[in-house]
């Protein structure tokens, strides 16, 4: 087994969450969108998060948020990192970081090489950079639409801070993936779903198999 650490993003059920726990995720990804097939409800994310204290690091999505909402968050969840999934400024994670004391993930569009530079500068104040493919045109979500980027462009990316591959994996290419980038993070939410928004038990303990065999 390797040391492939693993993120099951947009989990919104119990049965699920204990797949992905049992089946040794690392990190637990509840989603905080209206506009996402996987939002949950604050109370929805409290029995998740439950779940997942101290098994599991906590993770809570949230795009463009204001504060009061990732206060409420904070308060109500107590999630141990914040992704900010949006297009969320340098200076605002870092007010976040100060007021909640919490991890700071930031997510970066990619699609070509030039879209790596940008993750120079919120590493100052992210704990960690998660690399996500760049939308479709004319999509609702900023993530979580099972598009790919090359691969091979996080290889050798020397951050200072540890970064996440995401964007179109599933249990049939992530041992691909990671051998291609040499990353040794890797994060997937509609790659384990059987239809969109809904996560399938099955797809989430293949996923990690793969990858923590890689």
């Amino acid at each position: 087994m390797s040391d492939i650490k693993v993120k099951i993003c947009g989990l919104s059920t119990e049965d699920t969450m204990e797949a992905a726990l049992e089946a040794g995720a690392d990190m637990v990804g509840l989603m905080f969108y209206p506009k996402s097939p996987r939002h949950v409800s604050l109370s929805q994310a409290c029995r998740l998060a439950d779940m997942a204290r101290g098994k599991a690091e906590i993770v809570a999505v949230t795009v463009n948020m204001d504060l009061d909402g990732l206060s409420r968050i904070k308060e109500l969840v107590a999630p141990d990192t914040i992704q900010f999934h949006g297009s969320e400024a340098p200076e605002s994670l870092a007010a976040v970081k100060v007021m909640h004391g919490t991890g700071i993930m930031k997510a970066v569009a990619v699609s070509e090489a030039a879209d790596l530079e940008q993750a120079q500068y919120y590493a100052i104040v992210a704990d960690r950079i998660l690399f996500d493919a760049k939308p479709p045109a004319g999509a609702d979500l900023p993530g979580g639409n099972g598009v790919a980027y090359d691969w091979a462009l996080l290889k050798g990316l020397d951050l200072g801070k540890p970064y996440m591959l995401s964007g179109g994996l599933d249990p049939s290419n992530v041992a691909e993936a990671i051998r291609v980038s040499g990353v040794s993070e890797v994060d997937v939410s509609s790659g384990v779903e059987r239809d969109k928004g809904v996560k399938d038990a099955d797809l989430i303990r293949a996923f990690l198999a793969a990858a923590k065999g890689a």
